[in-house]
């Protein structure tokens, strides 16, 4: 009988809905992840799950982990008072007025401005983490003698694991607001004419920081080093006098605490006298430790901004350096002023940039480092390990000290900085438009900049817990939110909600003994927790020495070396009870728990390689699929290349194995693609990229910018750090030379006409000769060679003369004739007289 067309449209919309429920009871399964926990405590930990404590006579063995906001649920409901579904709650506990606010403020209102926008919050909150209740905190008028510039000052939150709340903090900068600005100077002799410069700029110096506030007040300190070797020398005249014009050499020295009246600080800084030091490193991290400890003797206001100017032209010594000079003795972090002299200089090493950076956050001071040209590259450096430090270059004689204390006081009160000391598993992030208040999105940051006196920053702190701490600790914790540099402070009295009320002594769901526990164990939650000697649901069985005789049937027969349920379950009254996965899709079966359906080989992350089941362990694969993991396809369709019409497996050049073609190597080298379709050294398609690589990334090659947009449209290199060709994704490497300069890039070929093309940013060039130089040096090598060779002509013409000479004058001294003779002079002969001359003179 054929069937109507109606009928099968009836079968075929009757297939969908069965197919559509189908699906939806396995997403359901699949995202539940409430139903796998067994415990109160470990359920209100999962975000969205409650817990339903009804007792077991009417609830049953359903799960008692659930999620309340899901819908109808698949097993059975709890009754209302059984469940505990807590909720996130908010209430602001202390909130005074910002005193630029100016404005009269009522009594209670929950949030940051009333009840309205407190709810509003708390719907923002609860946007985020599920549900959320706020309630309105008191708000209180700050008395006139107070500055308030960050504003709620306390707050109450119950915040459950993985879920987060927010809620909005204000800032504003108080006109007035008192400053304390202590100058620390290093006092050394090659500082000498920056102290009487500064001596000069003090009024000046004390009228630009009254010009910002009227609430100022003024110190001054000296540093110079360890009064010990190899520090400053210790020959006693040197003690005394370590220079001219000098002072004894000290550690640190509070010559100013901090006061208002001004005029004190330029003559103290004219009366302080310069002292020595042998090392170029001060002692300048000692006297920042004492300056910012010691809070009374500085004089520090809790409620100032607190600037410490550090001026020095030298480095710094830091811990371990006091070993130098035998001292071992660690920084101990505690003020040691006596007489205004700190008396442990020579006792207790330098102290580290950490143990700084931590007495300054507590103090909440900011630091500005004023150092000359020279170190200004060290300070730059050190100030990042230091919160709210900032550094300025300081001129020679310190003629700008000025200018560079305005503005960097400029730069710190201009800017806000949010930071918080929250630890463990509690993190805050800071989102803020800070004065765009156009802008549509928050940014996620937690400074803001360039704001003035009396302008409002709103920041939104999303406080999340990321997971409960563990047994034994606290689930109470004070958070600390905070304006770098400011000792006024946000406290989020955070509240964990990590454990059940049934859980504990004295609830109505929580029983010692109880019956319905065969009196062996504490009922709990709407569970049974049994003593050590019993064990199931009810605790009626025996568990231990008495439990071990009849547990035979936990293991397999003959097997007693096994693991009792094979290690995935627990052994109840001679049973297996098999372990339930977190994971409804994974399950152990089996009579002794041996069998499950998730230990099987992996391959590309999924199970049997997404081709096959798992089995007891082992993965059964579909057709056309083999391997322990099913990760090989026996088929060879996917060898072939696509492009081409004649084909053959891997293009003729390899062979298919698992679906993939392995490449054949010849003489001339390995073919390589995915279809072994690359032949071994070939350079057309490198040769083609080239140009337009060349011109598109660096602007050189054959191509101008008009030919470069014209031939070069099939492709846009993309810029990388490290060039690697990935022959498994079809990438091949290219290189050459342009202009004497190395270029490499790999490609892939996309389609018959599109590339993917990546190349590093830069040529790789030879560093650069300079040709006009070298020449200069060659000339200048052969003069010298010249003149070398001359002189050693010279010399050596010198050294023969005279020795000839030398020699003459021997030989003219060992001749033995008379010197009235010649002895040369021979006598004629015969001799003949002329007679008509005779006898004529």
């Amino acid at each position: 009988m054929t069937p109507k067309p109606t009928q099968l449209v009836q079968i075929f919309l009757w297939i969908v809905c069965l197919y559509i429920s189908q699906l939806k009871a396995d997403t359901y399964l699949n995202k539940n992840r409430c139903i796998s926990k067994t415990r109160c405590d470990e359920c209100i930990q999962t975000p969205s799950c409650a817990w339903c404590y009804e007792p077991a006579e009417t609830f049953g063995d359903h799960p008692r982990c659930y999620q309340p906001a899901g819908g109808k649920q698949l097993h059975k409901q709890c009754a209302p008072e059984y469940e505990y579904f807590p909720n996130n709650f908010f209430n602001v506990t202390i909130k005074k007025r910002l005193t630029s606010e100016g404005l009269a403020v009522g009594g209670g209102g929950g949030g940051f401005a009333g009840g309205a926008a407190g709810a509003a919050w708390g719907a923002g909150g609860a946007a985020a983490s599920g549900s959320a209740s706020a309630s309105g905190g008191s708000f209180s008028q700050s008395s006139s003698a107070e500055m308030v510039q960050i504003t709620p000052q306390r707050v109450h939150l119950k915040l459950r694991a993985r879920e987060s709340y927010s809620f909005h903090v204000q800032y504003a900068q108080a006109e007035d607001y008192p400053v304390d600005l202590y100058y620390l100077m290093d006092l050394s002799k090659s500082m000498e004419d920056d102290k009487d410069k500064l001596s000069v700029l003090g009024n000046k110096l004390a009228e630009t920081m009254q010009a910002m506030t009227k609430d100022f007040k003024l110190g001054f300190g000296s540093f110079v080093d360890k009064v010990v070797m190899p520090y400053v020398s210790t020959v006693p005249s040197k003690l005394r006098r370590p220079c001219t014009n000098c002072t004894a050499p000290y550690g640190y020295k509070n010559h100013l605490t901090l006061n208002n009246d001004t005029t004190k600080f330029s003559e103290m800084v004219r009366s302080a006298k310069v002292s020595g030091n042998l090392d170029a490193p001060e002692g300048g991290f000692d006297a920042i430790m004492q300056a910012v400890v010691c809070t009374q003797q500085i004089g520090w206001r809790d409620k100032a901004r607190k600037l410490l100017v550090f001026s020095t032209d030298d480095g710094f010594h830091y811990a371990g350096d006091g070993k130098l000079g035998g001292i071992i003795r660690p920084n101990d972090g505690r003020c040691h002023l006596q007489d205004n002299y700190y008396s442990y200089s020579s006792i207790q090493d330098y102290p580290s940039i950490s143990q700084l950076n931590l007495k300054i956050k507590q103090q909440a001071i900011n630091v500005i480092f004023a150092v000359t040209e020279k170190q200004i590259g060290v300070y730059n450096k050190l100030k990042e390990h230091i919160e709210g430090a900032s550094s300025g270059m300081l001129s020679d004689d310190s003629s700008n000290v000025v200018e560079l204390v305005r503005k960097q006081y400029e730069a710190i009160s201009s800017t806000v900085e949010m930071r918080d000391n929250a630890t463990g598993g509690v993190v805050i992030k800071y989102y803020s438009k800070c004065l765009n208040t156009g802008a549509e999105l928050e940014n996620n940051t937690n400074m803001c900049e360039n704001f003035k006196v009396g302008e409002r920053i709103d920041f939104r702190l999303e406080v999340f817990l990321k997971e409960c701490p563990e047994k034994g600790k606290s689930l109470n914790q004070t958070i600390q939110v905070y304006p770098v540099g400011l000792s006024e402070s946000v406290f989020i009295d955070l509240e964990m909600l990590c454990s059940c009320p049934c859980e504990k002594p004295g609830d109505v769901g929580y029983e010692e003994h109880s019956p319905r526990c065969s009196g062996f164990g504490t009922y709990k939650c709407g569970i049974c927790e049994c003593d050590k000697l019993h064990t199931g649901r009810k605790c009626e069985c025996l568990q231990g020495a008495a439990a071990n005789k009849n547990a035979t049937g936990c293991r397999p027969p003959g097997s007693t070396d096994t693991a009792e349920c094979s290690g995935k379950g627990t052994c109840i009254c001679d049973r297996c009870e098999c372990d339930q996965r977190e994971n409804a899709n994974e399950t152990i079966s089996g009579f002794w728990c041996e069998c499950d359906n998730y230990s099987c080989y992996r391959h590309g992350g999924e199970i049997c390689g997404g081709h096959g089941t798992c089995e007891c362990g082992k993965c059964q694969c579909l057709p056309n699929w083999s391997g322990d993991a099913c990760e090989c396809y026996t088929e060879t369709d996917t060898c072939y290349p696509p492009h081409k019409k004649d084909k053959k497996i891997c293009d003729g050049h390899g062979q298919c194995k698992c679906g993939v073609c392995q490449c054949d190597t010849n003489e001339q080298g390995k073919y390589t693609g995915r279809y072994c379709e690359r032949c071994p050294n070939c350079t057309e398609t490198c040769d083609e990229l080239k140009p337009c690589v060349l011109c598109q990334m660096y602007h050189v090659g054959p191509y101008n910018d008009n030919t470069c947009v014209e031939k070069c449209g099939n492709f846009t290199p993309e810029e990388v750090e490290v060039i690697r060709a990935d022959e498994q994704n079809d990438e091949f490497p290219c290189a050459g030379s342009e202009n004497h300069c190395r270029y490499v890039f790999v490609y892939k070929k996309l389609n018959e006409t599109h590339y993917a093309v990546k190349a590093p940013k830069e040529l790789e060039c030879p560093p650069k000769v300079f040709i006009l130089g070298l020449v200069l040096g060659v000339i200048a090598a052969v003069v010298l060679m010249g003149l070398a060779i001359l002189l050693l002509w010279k010399l050596l013409t010198t050294i023969h003369d005279r020795r000839e000479f030398a020699k003459f004058e021997k030989e003219r001294m060992m001749a033995k004739w008379d010197t009235g003779e010649n002895p040369i002079y021979k006598q004629a002969t015969s001799t003949f007289k002329n007679p008509t001359y005779a006898g004529k003179g």
